[in-house]
């Protein structure tokens, strides 16, 4: 059992990162599928990963530069495979009229004007969120941030429809079950476990705002979600969150 939920992990680690995984684990979607309670574990090895390199950079750097170390090291970790999400999300959503078209924006792997201005925007403002924080701070609302994130992506496993045929995210089309979903909350509470409980709390409104606000609109536009919303959703709750802690902690 425990081998098997460590492939589930690794299937998680290999579809969402460039991390390397045992040889031994399997490719099938079934496995892929029933990976999805582990999409914020994935979030929390991204963001200590990140937190350790800020830690580590901004002893040699000024900490604006030790910030966009974390950011740079998260992009190369994950392909910047979300961040891809979210443009290709604003892309279709800003450009088409009607499903179809939005869904046929989406699916084009050129990016537009809508999309390039919405990731140059979603990075600027990253970064300006986090380098408000105070040292001592970061590394943690990193940890956070990314956990939390890829549990509210999740959420919308349960909550929303797969809309295509096909896709990156096929595999995970169906509907993650109420167990799996707890394990994945379970994840993405622990690490608001080390934060003040206003400031998590905080944090945790207003990603859940953003959540709820995509799921809207997802729903209301095309349906349900495609794996481009997923990786919006993960973006825009992580942003959201920051805000969040900022609003706290000032």
């Amino acid at each position: 059992m425990f081998r098997r939920e460590l492939a589930y992990f690794f299937g998680a680690l290999r579809f969402f990162t460039r991390l390397p995984v045992p040889a031994w684990v399997g490719h099938s979607s079934e496995a892929l599928d029933r990976s999805t309670r582990y999409f914020p574990a994935v979030g929390l090895l991204v963001g200590a990963i990140a937190a350790l390199v800020f830690v580590l950079t901004s002893f040699v750097l000024p900490m604006t530069l030790a910030v966009l170390a974390a950011m740079a090291s998260s992009l190369y970790l994950t392909g910047a495979f979300h961040e891809d999400g979210w443009s290709d999300m604003v892309d279709g959503f800003g450009g088409g009229w009607e499903k179809a078209q939005i869904l046929a924006i989406m699916k084009d792997s050129r990016i537009g004007s809508f999309g390039a201005i919405a990731l140059v925007m979603l990075l600027l403002a990253r970064f300006c969120a986090l380098i408000e924080f105070e040292w001592q701070e970061i590394p943690l609302a990193l940890l956070a941030g990314h956990t939390l994130s890829r549990f509210a992506a999740t959420t919308l496993l349960r909550g929303l429809d797969y809309v295509r045929d096909e896709g990156k995210a096929k595999p995970l089309a169906t509907r993650i079950g109420w167990g799996e979903l707890g394990i994945a909350g379970l994840t993405a509470l622990l690490p608001l476990l080390l934060l003040p409980p206003l400031e998590a709390l905080l944090g945790g409104v207003f990603a859940a705002l953003a959540t709820l606000w995509l799921a809207r609109l997802f729903r209301r536009q095309i349906g349900g979600y495609t794996g481009d919303c997923l990786g919006a959703t993960q973006q825009c709750s992580e942003l959201a969150f920051y805000c969040g802690l900022l609003c706290s902690f000032s």
